[in-house]
């Protein structure tokens, strides 16, 4: 018996991988995150599979299902929205696993901040102008952040900052970040990314609060913001620059 943990990536049914598609078909159980996974994705399962809805289970709760599962040798599909290695909770989940000496794994799915990139048709490291990505949030009722991993502390590097989790404190975010990008920054709000429903704002950190206002948007967010969303960008890659030196070319 084994448990698999697979990210389902950011909502479209058709960017869960191979890899999540195949252990959704083979497991006769399926823990899934019912709030933020879509339903369709369910259909992958075998017709007789058990179907357990995570969001209203604490937990002990979930981890009781675990142990029911593997005393009665039954595999798991635990299916996660978005990508395993970002705010997902799997950390403490496996811990749990271990002391009861449960096997898993981790199958990795389409990050959200990737999906979002793709739909706004950007590149999110434009040479010369940002190099560097940075995944965060500000604390919440779930956790805190540490002490040196501030909004500022990243916002001097003029690195593109993507915060999960923190939509219902723009006006906060916009003040901590316009002193160090100013208020020409672009800003990309991406609500429920890939989903029908999906939602897509697109301004500067001085106009972003307005039209947030005007088109509020609430769970399931990312907030992006930095030069290199810009739509005109000048710079180029040396990679595939005609000076450039290749290890690799292509003999005639």
């Amino acid at each position: 018996m084994t448990v698999h943990f697979i990210g389902a990536g950011p909502g479209a049914v058709d960017l869960l991988t191979l890899r999540g598609h195949k252990l959704l078909s083979e497991c006769p159980i399926c823990l899934y995150a019912g709030s933020i996974v879509p339903k369709e994705m369910l259909d992958f399962c075998p017709p007789d599979a058990t179907l357990i809805d995570t969001a209203p289970l604490n937990l002990n709760q979930i981890e009781a299902e675990y142990v029911k599962a593997h005393q009665a040798g039954k595999d798991i599909a635990r299916l996660h929205s978005g990508d395993l290695s970002v705010y997902s909770a799997v950390s403490e989940q496996i811990r749990r696993l271990i002391k009861h000496h449960i096997p898993y794994t981790l199958t990795p799915g389409v990050p959200a901040f990737a999906a979002a990139a793709a739909l706004i048709e950007k590149e999110l490291t434009i040479p010369e102008i940002a190099q560097s990505i940075v995944l965060t949030r500000i604390s919440g009722r779930a956790s805190s952040m540490p002490e040196n991993e501030k909004l500022e502390t990243f916002a001097k590097t003029g690195c593109t900052l993507v915060l999960h989790l923190a939509i219902h404190r723009l006006d906060e975010i916009v003040g901590r970040l316009a002193p160090f990008y100013g208020e020409d920054c672009p800003v990309i709000i991406a609500a429920r990314v890939t989903w029908e429903n999906e939602q897509i704002l697109k301004g500067t950190l001085g106009t972003i609060i307005e039209q947030f206002n005007q088109q509020p948007v609430e769970r399931t967010t990312l907030i992006m913001v930095g030069p290199a969303l810009h739509d005109q960008q000048a710079t180029e890659s040396a990679l595939y620059n005609v000076e450039y030196q290749r290890r690799f070319k292509i003999r005639s």
